[in-house]
């Protein structure tokens, strides 16, 4: 402990809310001297009050604005192979009663222990994502530890999207251990069959989170014309033909994707009932109304439209603006599900913009069900950006 830098809280920051369990402190609650600015992102350092009680120790990053993660509150830790294997091997001891086959988050950041750490697991593969600067220079140790505890074959390192951006991390894409798949690996969940590009696909190849909201729509399904809009593999749409659904539409932006979505519909043997649309998704619900195309059940689960608190007001029109072309598209006594991955848009927020874009569609309706991400996807309570998903289900009258 004596050997590593001290960062301090400034007098008029409360360290209560650390003591408390919230994980990061800002730039602006730090003593930034030239001492700290030095520090090389990703190093480690001691975290004290003001007052010079120490809080735990923390990963510092000074070209963020997140300038400090919480890695251990114990004061006398030490961050090697054991610590990250002892804290993988909890997030594992977790997933493995949740369940019966290894395809899920095995890491979920925060929310795990491990800041800024994403971990998805494909089998015998995982797929990593160092969002922070620590584990980013680490990669190799959290490799290991992830092959020691889980016994996969293949790490993937996944180093691209907004996050690494807000780190000052570059792209990168490596495979730390073991060979790249020859080619899409098939994930089973609710009864579907998933292709996951680990390599060429978006994030980690494919959205776990969605499970939960997957397994309800099914419930909706069964005999059902389906439209899966923003649909990347076939995420509803391939569930919805699981469940029995008559038919399924997907429309996304992506040929790759729905080319996977395609594959994943020919495994299940249910291709001659899947139809894909490579559109913009706005377009496509457009045209759809144009043709007097009717569904049973539209889902909508668009990216991020309001990723940060700047594009919250922009992002929630977009979002206001799907559930008012989505809802003309659905049957009467039909069910319409939209879906927000923004942690800046608040679950009000999101209810309030669904339900005023379904009014402004000429619609009504009642909301039966609202979802959240799955169990492997834990909420820090602490930090609301761990509960990012919202899913919204509506019966649609008239």
């Amino acid at each position: 402990m004596s050997e590593l830098p001290v960062i301090r809280l400034r007098p008029k920051s409360k360290p209560q809310a650390i003591r408390h369990g919230f994980p990061w402190v800002f730039a602006d609650e730090v003593v930034l001297d030239r001492r700290t600015r030095g520090l090389p992102p990703g190093s480690f350092a001691m975290l004290e009050d003001a007052e010079r009680r120490p809080l735990g120790l923390v990963t510092v990053n000074p070209l963020s604005k997140i300038v400090a993660r919480m890695m251990d509150m114990d004061e006398g830790a030490r961050i090697d192979g054991d610590w990250l294997r002892a804290r993988i091997g909890r997030a594992l001891a977790m997933r493995q009663r949740l369940y019966d086959a290894p395809f899920y988050r095995l890491v979920h950041a925060e929310a795990d222990g491990l800041p800024g750490l994403v971990i998805d697991r494909f089998g015998d593969a995982a797929v990593i994502q160092p969002n922070a600067a620590w584990a980013d220079g680490m990669a190799e140790e959290i490799a290991g530890a992830l092959a020691d505890i889980t016994g996969v074959g293949t790490v993937i390192l996944n180093g691209q999207g907004r996050a690494r951006g807000l780190e000052g991390l570059g792209e990168r894409m490596e495979v730390l251990r073991g060979q790249a798949p020859a080619g899409p690996v098939q994930v089973a969940m609710n009864g579907a069959t998933y292709l996951a590009d680990l390599m060429g696909g978006q994030k980690t190849g494919l959205f776990y989170d969605q499970r939960p909201n997957q397994a309800f729509a099914q419930r909706l399904a069964k005999g059902a014309r389906v439209l899966d809009v923003f649909s990347h593999v076939g995420g509803f749409g391939l569930a919805a033909l699981a469940a029995g659904a008559e038919h399924a539409t997907c429309v996304d932006g992506s040929a790759a994707a729905l080319e996977l979505a395609a594959g994943g519909a020919q495994a299940m043997g249910v291709g001659a009932r899947l139809a894909v649309m490579r559109s913009d998704a706005f377009g496509a619900m457009e045209e759809l109304a144009g043709e007097g195309r009717r569904f049973d059940l539209v889902v909508c689960d668009p990216p991020a439209f309001a990723p940060s608190k700047p594009a919250l007001e922009a992002g929630l029109r977009a979002y206001e603006r799907v559930a008012k072309l989505a809802a003309p598209l659905v049957a009467p006594g039909g069910y319409l599900a939209l879906c927000s991955c923004s942690h800046s848009a608040d679950l009000s927020a999101f209810r309030n913009v669904s339900a005023r874009g379904i009014g402004r569609g000429g619609r009504r309706g009642v909301l039966i069900h609202s979802g959240q991400a799955g169990p492997d996807h834990p909420t820090l309570p602490q930090l609301a950006e761990t509960g990012y998903l919202k899913a919204l289900f509506f019966r649609l009258d008239g």
